[in-house]
């Protein structure tokens, strides 16, 4: 390694200590996006399955939300902050759907 690399590297580290330890700011942060999406479903009292029908989505797609192998993004993730947050709103929108599509899985209210 070169020395002019070698004492960037160095550099480096020894800002990553100074923000560690507060005495300066990073340049930028980033934010993990902290939607729990296995306690949203929970919270309906619903199987992965059931939850996933009534977002529309595959079951595979909730798993991977769930074990964090991907996140929602877009549409989804405004899906799952109004659920969150405005249940009744989703059952006000969704139980004539499964009325009208004779489901018979009738998910209990949270």
């Amino acid at each position: 390694m070169r020395d002019e690399l070698f004492k960037e590297l160095v550099a480096s580290v020894r800002e990553g200590g100074a923000i560690l330890r507060g005495e300066i700011t990073p340049a930028r942060k980033f934010v993990v996006d902290g939607t729990n999406i296995k306690r949203i479903r929970t919270n309906y009292k619903l199987s992965q399955g059931q939850f996933a029908g009534l977002l529309g989505i595959s079951t595979a797609t909730l798993q991977n939300w769930e074990q964090g192998r991907r996140t929602p993004k877009g549409a989804a993730r405004v899906l799952l902050q109004v659920a969150a947050k405005h249940p009744d709103a989703v059952w006000d929108v969704v139980r004539p759907l499964m009325r009208a599509n004779g489901t018979k899985a009738k998910p209990r209210r949270a």
